[in-house]
């Protein structure tokens, strides 16, 4: 585990639960961010312990046993005392102030000042959230079991957040490209397994951008509002897309397979995701396959996935039972609804959505 003088990369600071989860509670509109912006406009400084009393009681020294509701005005009277202010995970009461935390000196700490360098050994010896607040800068450092974060103000995340968004319309309206030929070839039966891994590797960057996105909201707190509402709009349909990508191509065709590719992809490092071969061989073919020579043929789950109200288990049954989409597109009404579950009604339905995501490729293609 990196130390928490070490810098966090990006990358790290927008994957780490832990931090996301401090990220959330300190984010703007929260009582407790509320309270550490009254320090840092006084310019007082502050460290604040977020944790079980009982949990981390062996690091106190002295200290004034308060147990009183939390407000953001009492935070900040309570921070011009020098000692720290101890408040319970969910931040709703003010257990302790004034408490001198006495941390295992021999832990390694990179920090210079005394508040921050106690803030850093605390958290590595804990699993407690602890905040510096600088006196004469208005930094905000989160620590979180050695790892620190520096908060940034908000209108640098909100930059950051709308690049990342306007960055993530583009990689979907790529994928929406690459799903779209996608599409057009399974009906016509051309698929390659170079289509396939291409629409495979635009889902998952898409996904793995709307995570970094995500991030950033979480930061921005009630400031991030429209950007989820944004993403949400653009990330619509993704992840099922992907999953059902998964299910249609990969070589071993049972649940649990699928979902260890599926768990696989989302930790593949960005260079290997970005290697057709890599990919190729997560999904069960050999990694020295061409695959702009190698044809492949959907199972169906993404088709029947364009089918309304048509439960995955009634989907699953359908694929079982004609094994591709080819033999699904060639079967009679009489063949669908022999098919347990189905019945008339679905048959109709499924019939209808086939020929609909059919036509939408075709007049996509012409236009």
């Amino acid at each position: 585990m990196p130390h928490a003088g070490d810098e966090l990369n990006e990358l790290e600071a927008r994957q780490d639960p832990r931090l996301l989860r401090a990220l959330d509670m300190v984010a703007p509109g929260t009582p407790l961010r509320e309270g550490i912006d009254n320090i840092i406009h006084a310019r007082t400084g502050g460290l604040i312990l977020i944790a079980e009393a009982d949990e981390v009681s062996f690091l106190f020294s002295g200290g004034i046993k308060l147990d009183v509701d939390y407000a953001p005005a009492l935070l900040y009277q309570l921070a011009k005392m020098d000692g720290a202010i101890v408040l319970p995970p969910g931040a709703e009461t003010i257990g302790w102030a004034n408490v001198q935390l006495m941390p295992d000196p021999t832990i390694l700490s990179m920090e210079t000042g005394t508040r921050h360098r106690t803030a850093e050994r605390v958290s590595k010896q804990t699993k407690a959230l602890v905040i510096a607040i600088s006196q004469r800068r208005d930094v905000v450092s989160l620590y979180v079991e050695g790892f620190k974060y520096i908060l940034q103000d908000i209108p640098t995340v909100l930059s950051k957040a709308n690049q990342g968004l306007a960055t993530l319309e583009k990689y979907r309206s790529r994928l929406d490209q690459v799903a779209g030929r996608l599409t057009a070839l399974e009906f016509a039966g051309g698929v390659v397994l170079y289509d396939v891994l291409s629409a495979l590797q635009r889902a998952e960057l898409v996904t793995r951008m709307a995570a970094e996105v995500e991030r950033y909201i979480i930061e921005l707190g009630a400031e991030g509002r429209l950007i989820e509402m944004q993403l949400e709009e653009t990330v619509v349909g993704v992840m099922a897309d992907r999953a059902a990508l998964v299910r249609d191509y990969s070589a071993t065709g049972s649940e649990p397979a699928i979902e260890q590719v599926l768990a696989e992809l989302a930790t593949l490092p960005h260079t290997e995701l970005l290697d057709f071969g890599r990919l190729a061989e997560l999904l069960g073919y050999d990694r020295k396959t061409n695959t702009l020579d190698f044809p492949v043929s959907s199972r169906g789950y993404r088709a029947l996935a364009s089918v309304p109200r048509l439960p995955r288990l009634v989907a699953q049954k359908v694929v079982n039972h004609f094994g591709d989409l080819e033999a699904l597109m060639a079967a009679s009404d009489a063949e669908l609804i022999a098919v347990e579950g189905v019945g008339e009604g679905r048959a109709k339905e499924i019939r209808e959505g086939l020929r609909r995501l059919q036509e939408v490729d075709i007049v996509d293609r012409y236009a």
